[in-house]
Order: structure tokens, then C-alpha cells, then sequence
């Protein structure tokens, strides 16, 4: 009588068990879900690693959210009249986009001019812009005053010798116009490659998330003193850091009577061409102020396309990107030519 009472016990006690390691699995996976972030609450483009949490791998909807957020590519984009002036009253549908050739379905991400502002601003302190240095500040100062809004955000560089950051990362305007104001000239050389990869490499680790990177360049784009980056360093740089690039050459027509001013000129004049900024020359130090005017214009109108790519490839590779207006022929569209897929860099 007691084996068989013992029998029943231990068999009642492996059934316990058995139903304890079955549970046990479902009970982990229900507190998980129900303790995990909400991957709903994550702002666009923003995984479910980067926010902070380690990847669930065995729960199918945050794999799905990784992979369209991961192929997720912003496209700022300028379109103007034929005067110039920006165009505001477009629709999504008015604009089709290709990568690598390939129509890709796109998405308007705001307003124009309604997302942040980036902004690293350049000044060229070397010798052949010392003349024209202060109206230079004044005009400087002038456009971030107008330009920058409390969403907005600037950092200030100088080029000389060296890349040198002057003002870090900010959104106070006053803050930076006191150090923009106590930047001084010098009669030294010019690392003009070396200071714009720097500070596209600042923007890309600083700037927000959702906010637009942007390079405003002043000075005659002329480097002797680079002795890390060339012109085909910097445009991949720049690209690579999604940043639209504007430069100013204070140096005007004269430019063309030398042949370095002027190489230095076409140099600049590529690295806006292929990010989607603009490259300008004035006629005199006087327009300056206007097309400071210009530039922040543009910024304030400036559509922001998105896109998620069709090619899920994490390869590192540059694709090309065109932007075009189908049915408004007489507009004028300047967007950045491409862009790097994120993932490991191939070798340059």
C-alpha cells in the first residue's frame, strides 16, 4: 500500500514539473512584451536599438519596424521660379524620385521650412579674405539673427591653419555672435578640405536627429595647407554626413584672373552642385547681406522628402538620387545627388 501511495506521489510530482518548464517560456515572453518600450512611441527613423533597448529578435513586429526605419533617406529639396524665388505651394504627388535609376514611392516628412536647422558656419580667416573680413562678421551675425529660429542650432569654425571649432554646437544666437565677433584674421595658410570634412563630421555626430544639416561656407575655397582630405575626400564626407553645402566667395569676378582663385571657386561650386546648396560669387562685398537674405529664404522654404529605399543592402555603397517636377517644366530643383547606404564604409 505504501509503494503504490509513493508511486502516485512521484508521478504527481513529475507531472508538476513538467508543467512548470512548459509555462515558464510563455510567462518570460508575455512579461517582455508587456515590460519592453512601445516601439509605436519611437520618432521616425529612430530603431528600437538606437532608443536604447537591445533587439528582440524573436518578436516578428520589432524586427519589421528595424528594418523599414534602418531604410528610411531624407532629401531636402530647393525648388525655385525662374527669378529665383522659392516655390512653396507644391504637393507630394508633384515630385517623383529615382535611386539609381529605380522610381521609389515618396513621402513628404514636413512642411517646408518647418524642420530644424543645422547649421555649421565657415569663416575663412586666412590671408587673401583679411580685406573684407568685418563686413564679412557683420553680414555673418546679421543672417544668423534672421536665419535661426529657437528649433535651430549653429556651430561656428573657423579655416585657417588648421580646422578650428570657434563656437560648439548652440541654439542661443547671441552666444554665437560673441564668438563669431572675436574671430580675428590671420596671415597664415589655409586648410579649406581638412575644416569642411571636420565639420561635417561635427554635424554628423552632434546635430539632432530629424533636424537638416547644413554647411554655410565663406571664403575662396583655395587650400595649401590640407594635409589630410582633397576635394574627393570632402564630397564624400559631406555626403556621407547628409549635409547641403553653401558656399560664398567674397573674393568676386576678380577670381577668374587666377587660376588658383579660380580652381578654388570650381571646387566649392561642386561640393554645393552635388549636395543640393548652392555655390554664390558676388559682384561686390555689398551683396553679401542679400545673399545671406537668399540662403535663409531657401532654408525657411525648403521641402523635406523621404523615401524608403527599395534596396535593403547595408553595403556602404553610394547611390545616386535625382528629384524631378514632372508637369512644372519652368521650376528649378537642386537636391543632393546621392547618398552613402548606412553600414560598414567600403575602402576609398
Amino acid at each position: 500500500m505504501f509503494m503504490r501511495l509513493k508511486r502516485i506521489t512521484w508521478g504527481g510530482w513529475l507531472a508538476f514539473f513538467a508543467l512548470l518548464l512548459i509555462s515558464f517560456p510563455l510567462r518570460s515572453y508575455d512579461d517582455r512584451s508587456r515590460l519592453g518600450p512601445d516601439t509605436t512611441s519611437l520618432s521616425p527613423g529612430v530603431t528600437q536599438n538606437e532608443a536604447g533597448s537591445p533587439p528582440q529578435s524573436d518578436v516578428p513586429v520589432q524586427d519589421a519596424v528595424i528594418r523599414v526605419d534602418s531604410n528610411l533617406v531624407a532629401v531636402p529639396v530647393s525648388v525655385t521660379d525662374s527669378t529665383g524665388r522659392p516655390v512653396q505651394n507644391l504637393e507630394i504627388g508633384d515630385f517623383a524620385l529615382e535611386e539609381n535609376g529605380r522610381p521609389q514611392s515618396v513621402a513628404r516628412l514636413g512642411e517646408p521650412g518647418e524642420t530644424p536647422v543645422d547649421l555649421a558656419l565657415l569663416f575663412d580667416i586666412s590671408g587673401s579674405t583679411s580685406s573684407r573680413f568685418e563686413f564679412e562678421q557683420q553680414a555673418a551675425s546679421k543672417f544668423l539673427k534672421e536665419v535661426l529660429r529657437p528649433k535651430d542650432a549653429v556651430s561656428i569654425f573657423s579655416i585657417g591653419p588648421s580646422p578650428k571649432l570657434v563656437s560648439e554646437r548652440t541654439s542661443q544666437v547671441p552666444e554665437a555672435i560673441a564668438s563669431l565677433m572675436k574671430i580675428e584674421p590671420t596671415k597664415a595658410q589655409t586648410a579649406f578640405f581638412d575644416s569642411v570634412v571636420a565639420a561635417a563630421q561635427y554635424l554628423e555626430r552632434s546635430a539632432a536627429r530629424d533636424a537638416r544639416r547644413v554647411q554655410v561656407v565663406i571664403s575662396d575655397g583655395e587650400d595649401n595647407n590640407s594635409d589630410r582630405y582633397t576635394l574627393v575626400d570632402s564630397l564624400r564626407e559631406v555626403q556621407r554626413a547628409d549635409c547641403l553645402l553653401y558656399s560664398i566667395n567674397p573674393g568676386g569676378p576678380s577670381i577668374r584672373l587666377n587660376n588658383i582663385s579660380l580652381k578654388g571657386q570650381e571646387g566649392m561650386e561642386a561640393l554645393a552642385t552635388h549636395t543640393g546648396g548652392a555655390a554664390f560669387l558676388p559682384e561686390k562685398i555689398e551683396d553679401l547681406t542679400a545673399i545671406f537674405a537668399r540662403i535663409g529664404s531657401e532654408l525657411q522654404a525648403q521641402y523635406l522628402l523621404g523615401y524608403y529605399s527599395s534596396d535593403s543592402r547595408k553595403d556602404g555603397n553610394f547611390r545616386s538620387i535625382q528629384v524631378r517636377i514632372p508637369k512644372r517644366a519652368g521650376l528649378r530643383v537642386r537636391a543632393r545627388q546621392g547618398y552613402y547606404a548606412s553600414g560598414s564604409r567600403p575602402s576609398d
